[in-house]
């Protein structure tokens, strides 16, 4: 199917994909955060994007309200994702992107996004990507037994979860405390590395592990081929459970089939869906019906799965008639990247460059994923709530980071003191009631920057990724002036930057801003 018909063949079919039957709505809303993974501001179709048909994440947009300026809290995934769910900044609890082994970074006796709806009478689940750690540190994971602590350890009922992330080992999907299709004559093997897993027990790697030659499909061009499973280079250590093995092509297939099934059971019960898409993180490998949909890859062929993806998600609330009485939250976890480490058709390093044959992931902000720029951290941010939020575009400075905040105060659970000390009650700017949002508010990187109104100020820091990146000097910027940021004002402005600066350090020493 060449991408023309295709994309014609998105926009019919969306015009009647919400279509379903009217039934009996609960007391208190469902909620359902659809998370992207490297999603950028321009990816979508409703924030400018040309080259790639979103058309069931637009009409999430036209039906909800589109922010133009939200935000994650972090430039990476695993300080995003930790923020979203306990409504702390990443950097006060040291959340870096998590190696392939690494333990649970979330407090079990901490209060979370999950643990808050739970205590208002909620059923909660995850289903997606998690990279936020299992395990507790102090021995190894028995992947061949009960895996925890994980997700139902900080508050989830469930979870279906890709256990750390798509280019990175255990390649198996974990349902609840459980690795999914495990042979018990094939036990799975992960570790640290080769020798670590050879001394647990096996030295069968999946895909000739020893006969790289034999890969069909990629290698990471990052040098991140550890482990090869399904021909492709992946980051860590793993042996054995092939069975249990993950298909590439199917995983957004998969997560579908699990959230609609989750809905289904609890459409007569309140209910919180943390729906995190492995779409589109590398190693990006759209199912074959959506290869070729797009002219930029497997880049934006997978922003085309993730489309498909939304609309049957939200096909399932109408189908199960909740869909007007339930808010549904559309973010990203950072911005967007394009060669991170795999060859998949496109042709800029990491997030260096603005434009990919025409098209800018960021829009007109700049940067993207790792970057403290603006494009680092403003993504796609719509609510779409019908029974209460009125469809529209809010300008409100808003983040992810106080959404816990929010709907402690929507759902009247008081938080204690030292609870999500650096999430706000926002509920009047998701509500668009708010047009102006948060007076102040922190991004991170690989370093610090504040907003303020139109204005942002940018610490000097030392990048330690994408490598030989220089450091990044203090900087002042106005971006309604300079959307590009490309203009430091710094020398212009010293008294206005000098207080932003004092105002980073207090909200940092603070030690929670709320």
């Amino acid at each position: 199917m060449n991408r023309r018909n295709f994309a014609a063949l998105c926009c019919a079919a969306v015009g009647s994909a919400y279509a379903g039957t009217s039934r009996k709505l609960p007391a208190k809303p469902n909620v359902v955060i659809i998370y992207g993974d490297d999603v950028g501001f321009g990816d979508v179709g409703a924030y400018g994007s040309k080259l790639i048909p979103t058309p069931h994440i637009d009409r999430l947009a036209r039906e909800g309200l589109r922010f133009t300026d939200g935000h994650c809290s972090a430039a990476t995934c695993t300080p995003s994702r930790f923020s979203l769910l306990t409504g702390v900044h990443g950097f006060r609890a040291g959340a870096r992107v998590l190696p392939p082994d690494a333990p649970l970074i979330i407090p079990t006796d901490g209060l979370t996004l999950p643990k808050l709806f739970k205590k208002a009478g909620y059923q909660t689940g995850v289903i997606g990507k998690w990279h936020l750690g299992i395990g507790d540190g102090e021995k190894p994971v028995d992947w061949n037994g009960v895996v925890k602590p994980g997700p139902l350890e900080i508050g989830f009922d469930s979870s279906f979860l890709l256990p750390s992330t798509n280019d990175r080992v255990p390649c198996v999907y974990v349902d609840d405390h459980h690795v999914v299709n495990l042979d018990s004559k094939d036990p799975l093997f992960v570790g640290k590395s080769k020798k670590a897993v050879d001394r647990l027990g096996s030295t069968a790697y999946p895909d000739g592990r020893k006969n790289r030659e034999a890969m069909t499909y990629y290698q990471s061009t990052h040098g991140h081929n550890d482990s090869v499973i399904n021909g492709i280079g992946r980051m860590g250590y793993m042996a054995g459970g092939k069975s249990a093995l993950w298909d590439d092509e199917t995983i957004a297939d998969t997560f579908v089939d699990k959230a609609k099934a989750y809905i289904s059971k609890h459409r007569n019960e309140p209910f919180f869906l943390y729906f995190a898409s492995q779409d589109i993180h590398v190693p990006r490998a759209p199912h074959p019906r959506f290869q070729g949909s797009t002219e930029l890859g497997y880049r934006g062929d997978a922003m085309v799965q993730f489309d498909w993806v939304t609309g049957q998600i939200m096909q399932a609330l109408e189908e199960n008639g909740i869909a007007d009485n339930t808010i549904v939250v559309f973010s990203s976890d950072n911005g967007p990247v394009y060669d991170d480490g795999y060859d998949d058709g496109t042709t800029v390093m990491c997030s260096n460059e603005e434009l990919d044959r025409g098209h800018d992931g960021s829009g007109v902000w700049r940067g993207g994923k790792y970057q403290i720029y603006e494009g680092g951290t403003r993504v796609p941010f719509i609510v779409r709530w019908p029974d209460q939020v009125k469809p529209g575009t809010s300008d409100a400075l808003v983040n992810q980071i106080d959404l816990l905040g929010s709907f402690a105060e929507l759902l009247k659970v008081p938080l204690q003191n030292g609870e999500a000390r650096d999430s706000r009650n926002a509920l009047s700017a998701f509500m668009g009631k708010d047009p102006v949002g948060q007076e102040y508010m922190i991004e991170e990187s690989f370093g610090l920057a504040l907003r303020h109104g139109e204005w942002k100020y940018i610490a000097a820091a030392k990048p330690t990724w994408p490598p030989n990146r220089p450091p990044i000097k203090p900087a002042l910027y106005n971006l309604k002036d300079d959307p590009g940021e490309g203009m430091n004002l710094i020398q212009e402005h010293p008294e206005r930057a000098q207080k932003m600066a004092d105002k980073l350090a207090e909200l940092v020493q603070m030690n929670g801003i709320r």
